[in-house]
């Protein structure tokens, strides 16, 4: 089993990475900030203006440690790769799948379904958690109708309506979603997902940890030897990490949709930390940021149980997990991809 390393992320402004010996040194203004040995971390995230040294992305590359730039907002913009080891017969058998009509049509549906599931469990225990006064109609009619879905996925669907199946699924949850944000509402209200850019702060502070997400998922399916660009729910789109946005869809409400909403009704964020953009966009300063980061490394250290392997994993090492079993269904051994269903 792959251990749970820890993620370095660098978001000071005008930060430089450099390497001596076997430690990643973080220099601010020529004076070294931080000093963490190498073999400690599983990936560098940097966010913004931050430079790094060409002899630290060589000892990344060589220590298998993932390198990844980000702009201050979190959009991902690079990653910083040494040699690849993947498995050339194990990408083939993936592009053999992605090409076969039935299979693609049956992933999409465990993936799809495991999203859903995963999603009316945020609402369940959102509503759960604010006490047994929370009665909400609109929360409840959503759980009835993406169970519904649910039982509907069931079904030998092709993909393009596993697809609509997922489209309704969507617009059922985030219909309700805002009635699970208690406090600050005036801040952090949210109506509907909008992004590139986020409209709101809510959206904002979303779309922020799901690039997050993105980019562990990228490089779990990098690390078991997928090709992270060739996808099944997901079209192929240059620069797009498909069979990343395609894992991540399991995850996405149970890790940043539910972070988020913790983020908020906890107070540990609030609207100060966030301000519009002349393009009317949304954007989270330095200290939310770091806010944020602390947070989403704390969640990834928690245990939870996972259904198919029985034992308990930290939530950091789920998208590794799944990417090891697609990559044995992919290889012919599992019947079928078991996908991640939260409880």
């Amino acid at each position: 089993m792959k251990t749970h390393d820890n993620t370095l992320y660098v978001t000071t402004q005008g930060a430089y990475l450099a390497v001596e010996g076997t430690n990643v040194l973080v220099r601010v203004e020529r004076e070294t900030k931080l000093r963490v040995p190498l073999h400690n971390l599983g990936g560098i995230v940097c966010f913004g203006n931050v430079g790094c040294s060409p002899f630290l992305m060589g000892a990344c590359g060589r220590a298998g440690v993932s390198l990844a730039f980000h702009s201050n907002t979190g959009r991902f913009l690079a990653r910083c790769l040494g040699p690849q080891s993947g498995n050339v017969l194990l990408r083939r058998a993936q592009h053999a799948k992605t090409t076969n009509a039935e299979a693609t049509a049956a992933f999409a549906r465990s993936i799809i379904s495991a999203k859903i599931a995963n999603a009316r469990t945020v609402l369940q225990r959102g509503a759960r958690d604010h006490g047994e006064r929370f009665v909400c109609e609109l929360v409840e009619a959503s759980v009835r109708r993406l169970a519904e879905l649910l039982r509907e996925l069931q079904q030998p669907l092709p993909v393009d309506v596993a697809r609509g199946k997922e489209g309704e699924a969507a617009r059922v949850y985030f219909v309700s979603f805002g009635e699970l944000i208690v406090q600050q509402k005036s801040d952090f209200f949210f109506i509907e997902r909008s992004r590139r850019p986020p409209m709101d702060n809510m959206n904002a502070l979303m779309s922020f940890l799901y690039a997050l997400l993105t980019g562990d998922v990228a490089s779990a399916c990098e690390s078991v030897g997928l090709d992270p660009q060739m996808g099944f729910l997901h079209g192929d789109r240059s620069g797009r990490p498909s069979l990343a946005l395609d894992l991540m869809e399991e995850f996405r409400p149970m890790i940043a949709d539910r972070l988020a909403l913790s983020l908020v009704n906890r107070q540990q964020v609030d609207g100060k930390g966030f301000t519009k953009t002349e393009t009317g966009g949304v954007e989270m300063d330095a200290a939310t940021r770091k806010t944020v980061l602390v947070a989403y490394q704390k969640r990834k250290d928690e245990e939870l149980f996972h259904p198919f392997l029985k034992e308990k994993i930290t939530v950091g090492l789920l998208p590794f997990v799944q990417a090891r079993l697609l990559a044995r269904w992919l290889r012919g051994e599992l019947d079928a991809y078991p996908p991640f269903f939260w409880k």
